[in-house]
């Protein structure tokens, strides 16, 4: 890919042009009373100013003219962006209906489509037409909800215009990739106000320009680019601009199953969800972004790539998001307060693990997806893409997939609970991916007498079989050690006394429930030998005599004795440290209390014993 001197002046001048006429738009919106006021379903918690999307639009609209761009449809796409943007803008100063705004999408629309812009994804024109409509209103609703945290929306664009223009040099579209990077540029001017902490929002005439221009800039290289197989058609346009997409489908589906208006406003959003979970705004954005780029690189590999690659990648990056979707879907993001939203939300969760793990459809359609995957991976680290051997891989597949199917069924693979899964669940999924192997293997040997198979691929067929499905169960885990439940600074700083197993459980329980409000800090434990170690990513200090300096170098609100065996004395000594620097001491203890009076222990006791009586003398 080559750009001339001239384009990387258009782009520059767009960027110098947006970094200038943004923060004089800030003080024109200040000035007038042009701000967001922050609400309950609003995540800003400060007055900001509005009207950035004034900004973006001069900059991509006067650049574009002045460099007196030759484009086949980027006239019409900037005339019909230009009137979203019009529309944006009268909802920004005077709050039109949102059927109002609906018409107007529907009319750009209907102008760009007019032009010939469509989704070649059928063999009906009408239908073809009626796609291209729905797509361009979908995507830009889709960026004006993914401008709900400083930075995001506009990042996002920023990194889809660039893999899009991308797109188009790829294809030799040269002229539409100089827009789209002219676009790109007034974003990143822009961006820099809009990054956290925003002083400025691009309001409705930004997203719904920024949202159109992408929309209709995706379908240029699927009507006139030179690309024209199937996959690069339907996956193109959806893999650049996936996370508006993801993002939209998950607010929408979950806002639906709680009892909620899939308009109005909340803090439920992928964004929203992460910082609960203990990220800051900007980590969370920039793990979006994050996404956005890779879903970027795979709408490039489905251009250049072989079909059957391109399928394997967008299966694993599908897989992925789905788990972190499932995952997100189960945080809660609702006040207190709002208890009728609160409950409605945890029957949505319960619906979720109802379907994941109950009926385990989501879970049996993903080791389907997984078994393939395996599968090819094998025959693709083995073979050439001509190899003859690959007519072998697609006559064994469906035995695979039904012979493995039905050992993990056997084995009891679908007992188990994600969340809980451990070393003798591990344990299962090798034996029923090893037994599982060898009955393949057999049938094969009886079916096709194993005539040209390679035995190298069902050995690493295993491997990575139970790699996968060990890593999906092992999922929620990873992002629970990755996304915590609870931030450090989260509750009372607690430390736990003793470091063994009790002490183990002790941590995970405190993780696990947040009513605790009890956050972790580290272990303390008498045996020298575990002194530096860490458990769960928390060091173990040393014993009684270091408490009371643990205490003060970590301000430590409350100690938590999770041994039963500590002495007594030893239990002294630890509250007359901890009564000397007004620290609270608790003790763990798991009890289990007989809720039948009629049936006592001693009752049980003297039962077993009878019964061992009678069957000795029988």
């Amino acid at each position: 890919m080559h750009f001339s001197p001239r384009t990387l002046l258009a782009v520059a001048a767009s960027f110098c042009l947006a970094l200038i006429l943004t923060p004089l738009v800030r003080a024109f919106a200040r000035r007038f009373g042009f701000v967001a006021v922050p609400k309950t379903d609003r995540w800003h918690k400060k007055p900001t100013a509005m009207l950035g999307g004034v900004a973006i639009w001069l900059s991509v609209v006067f650049i574009s003219s002045t460099f007196s761009l030759q484009i086949v449809y980027g006239k019409q796409i900037l005339l019909a962006s230009t009137f979203l943007f019009l529309v944006g803008l009268v909802d920004d100063l005077l709050h039109i209906k949102p059927y109002q705004k609906l018409i107007g999408q529907i009319l750009g629309a209907a102008y760009v489509v007019y032009y010939g812009l469509t989704l070649p994804w059928t063999s009906s024109t009408f239908v073809n037409m009626a796609l291209a409509i729905f797509w361009l209103i979908g995507i830009t609703n889709a960026i004006n909800l993914l401008d709900n945290m400083d930075g995001l929306a506009s990042g996002i664009a920023v990194i889809a215009a660039g893999f899009l223009a991308l797109s188009f040099a790829n294809s030799g579209q040269y002229t539409d990739a100089l827009i789209l990077l002219i676009f790109a540029g007034g974003l990143l001017g822009f961006l820099i106000y809009n990054s956290n902490p925003a002083s400025i929002f691009m309001g409705d005439c930004g997203s719904m320009f920024v949202g159109f221009f992408l929309a209709s800039s995706a379908l240029i290289n699927l009507s006139g680019g030179r690309s024209r197989s199937l996959l690069p058609v339907l996956a193109v346009p959806i893999l650049v601009l996936f996370i508006p997409i993801f993002d939209t489908t998950f607010v929408t589906v979950l806002r639906k199953l709680s009892g909620r208006a899939a308009s109005q406003g909340g803090r439920d959003h992928t964004s929203h969800r992460l910082v609960a979970l203990g990220m800051s705004e900007r980590h969370a954005v920039w793990m979006l972004y994050g996404f956005a780029a890779l879903s970027g690189v795979l709408a490039i590999l489905v251009q250049r790539a072989r079909l059957d690659v391109s399928l394997a990648a967008i299966a694993g990056f599908t897989i992925v998001l789905t788990l972190v979707g499932v995952y997100l879907a189960g945080v809660k993001v609702y006040d207190e307060s709002e208890a009728d939203l609160a409950f409605k939300e945890k029957q949505l969760y319960a619906f979720l693990i109802d379907l994941s793990y109950k009926r385990r459809i989501f879970e049996v359609l993903l080791d389907v997806v997984l078994i393939i995957l395996s599968y090819w991976a094998s025959y693709a680290i083995n073979f050439p893409p001509n190899s003859t051997a690959w007519q072998l891989f697609i006559r064994t597949l469906p035995v695979l997939v039904f012979m493995k199917m039905s050992v993990f069924l056997v084995m009891g693979v679908y007992r188990g609970l994600w969340r809980y899964t451990s070393m003798s669940d591990l344990i299962v999924f090798g034996k029923a991916v090893v037994l599982s192997s060898v009955a393949s293997l057999i049938l094969i040997l009886f079916a096709f007498r194993f005539e040209g198979y390679s035995r190298k691929v069902f050995a690493i067929d295993a491997v990575l079989m139970f790699l996968l499905l060990a890593g999906s169960r092992l999922a929620f885990r990873l992002f629970r050690q990755l996304l915590p439940a609870v931030s450090k600074n989260d509750g009372r700083r607690v430390l736990i006394y003793g470091a063994g197993d009790a002490g183990e459980l002790l941590l995970r329980e405190l993780r696990n429930n947040r009513a605790l409000q009890l956050a972790p800090i580290g272990f303390l434990d008498d045996d020298p030998a575990k002194s530096g170690k860490v458990i769960h990513g928390l060091r173990v200090f040393g014993g009684n005599g270091d408490l009371g300096n643990v205490c003060t170098q970590h301000e430590v609100h409350e100690v938590v004795i999770s041994s039963m065996k500590m002495t007594e004395e030893r239990v002294q000594e630890v509250l007359r440290t901890c009564s000397e620097r007004k620290i609270k001491v608790k003790r763990m203890r798991i009890t289990m209390e007989d809720l039948d009076p009629g049936f006592s222990s001693t009752d049980y006791a003297e039962y077993t014993e009878r019964k061992k009586r009678s069957a000795e003398s029988a």
